[in-house]
């Protein structure tokens, strides 16, 4: 029985509290391995926080040192000198001192003390110092993180709002198939709303919706980016989900996903969604894009959805990420503890995608926009992507859903022999050029970067996020005249 009912119990406190024991009792790590009967390299491991020991091996243990096992289960490091070493290990397992490439020290016990406190202080010192950098869009990097935490809580399924929407899908009449323009119609009139098509929408909006004459501004189709209806939808779910002026930009964030969710399960109602994705996986035949003609979405959309439903009813832990043609990342959500590039604050958002993976390697596909299916080896373990590239009028992005090597038998594409390792955030997996490749051109170049400025704004001025309110209401005063002489 492993000690996983104990949420609180970290490893390296635990190896280092068994190792202060050990040597306050004056054993040898042999002796003591050949007392519990157990080689020393697994005594070893565990006293490194490397290997969690079984509860029969940690009472053992606790009988031979001579004290109870609750003491040494306990979450404070047991000496001065021994949080110094947990801080130490702590630091050296970071993303953001893997990123730079230098050796593990081993905290030795020849190894001083004040040697110790120096190499924690400077990693204290090298992580205040990145956390500072990352200080402008902080409020942003952390609510994205908290929500996108309560999604994998949740494994991206809100039973609350699958109720919502299908009590919505019941009122109009859609229960399977494409959701048609009439049912869109039948919803916003439902709440209370007309739609309206104009060609002046400011640039930073999807919509807009004047709540004084109860009517959604849309973009005319020829310039929409988007799914017509989808934009729809989500100006129409926050009504239908009751939200607020948000407050900060967590409650932004977390109104966004919502109204997403809304639209998604609108478009692709959950009990017909379930009943063809559970008859493909008897098949052994899922794919996103059978999902995608079934219900006449946009590939993403049917990404995303394929998330919500996937662990919650075939029990399929899975991962997403929206990847720009460049490797950055716009979205992301996992389950199955894929291992995503994280900045110091924990952000995947405006991360770099290792250029092995699939989401960055099917921009390099002879056939970019067909189906690229690949398997890749991590450090975790295997996995298996299935990536579709969109155009957008911003550009290129790959759409990846993925899941572990023992899940792939239920998908079509797992025939692929596209197989590749990736060991990053080890920078000699594709973070630092080849050695020729610098040594002709590192001291020769001089690239000018484009910044994403849309991704590393925390809350820029105004309620909502990157939308000018002096122009939103411009907008408005502009078609005001027209709304109060022609009624809704």
């Amino acid at each position: 029985m492993p000690l996983s009912d104990h949420d609180d119990l970290d490893l390296v406190t635990l190896g280092q509290r068994i190792r202060h024991a050990r040597r306050a009792k004056g054993l040898t790590l042999g002796a003591l391995a050949a007392t519990v009967d157990r080689a020393p390299s697994l005594l070893s491991q565990i006293e490194n926080g490397k290997r969690e020991p079984r509860l029969a091996l940690l009472q053992s243990l606790a009988v031979a040192l001579g004290v109870e096992v609750a003491e040494l289960i306990k979450p404070e490091a047991p000496s001065h000198r021994a949080a110094l070493e947990i801080a130490l290990v702590r630091a050296q397992n970071s993303p953001l001192y893997a990123g730079l490439g230098l050796p593990h020290v081993n905290a030795s016990s020849k190894m001083p003390t004040e040697a110790l406190e120096a190499l924690v202080g400077l990693h204290a010192e090298l992580e205040r110092r990145a956390i500072e950098q990352a200080a402008t869009p902080e409020e942003a990097r952390r609510a994205n993180a908290e929500l996108r935490q309560h999604m994998r809580d949740r494994d991206n399924y809100f039973t609350e709002l699958e109720k919502t929407a299908a009590g919505f899908s019941a009122t109009i009449g859609h229960t399977a198939g494409p959701l048609t323009e009439r049912a869109i119609n039948d919803l916003t009139a439902h709440l209370g709303f007309t739609l309206h098509r104009t060609a002046d929408l400011p640039r930073a909006t999807r919509s807009i919706t004047d709540l004084r004459n109860r009517r959604i501004y849309l973009p005319l189709p020829s310039h929409a980016s988007h799914d017509p209806r989808t934009i729809v939808l989500q100006a129409l779910g926050h009504f239908a989900l009751d939200h607020q002026e948000p407050v900060n930009y967590a409650d932004f964030l977390r109104q966004r996903v919502e109204a997403n969710y809304f639209a998604a399960a609108l478009l692709m109602p959950e009990s017909a969604a379930v009943d063809f994705l559970q008859r493909a996986k008897a098949a052994k035949a899922l794919a996103i894009e059978d999902l995608r003609d079934t219900f006449a979405v946009s590939y993403e959309t049917a990404a995303h959805r394929f998330t919500n439903l996937a662990t919650h009813h075939l029990g399929i832990p899975v991962h997403f990420m929206r990847v720009g043609e460049d490797g950055i990342i716009y979205k992301a959500y996992e389950n199955d503890d894929v291992t995503f590039p994280t900045d110091v604050t924990g952000a995947i958002e405006g991360q770099l995608v290792c250029r092995y993976w699939a989401a960055r390697a099917v921009f390099a596909s002879p056939e970019r926009y067909a189906s690229h299916y690949q398997y890749t080896d991590m450090g975790r373990g295997t996995y298996w992507c299935t990536t579709h590239v969109e155009r957008t009028s911003d550009g290129d992005f790959a759409i990846d859903v993925g899941v572990p090597y023992a899940h792939v038998k239920w998908f079509q594409g797992r025939e692929t022999t596209n197989r590749v390792t990736s060991t990053c955030p080890d920078p000699t997996c594709c973070r630092r050029p080849p050695a020729g490749l610098a040594e002709r051109w590192a001291d020769h170049s001089w690239p000018s970067a484009r910044v994403h400025s849309h991704l590393l704004a925390a809350l820029p001025p105004g309620t909502f996020p990157g939308v000018d309110d002096t122009d939103v209401y411009a907008f408005l005063d502009r078609h005001s005249a027209t709304a109060s002489t022609q009624g809704p």
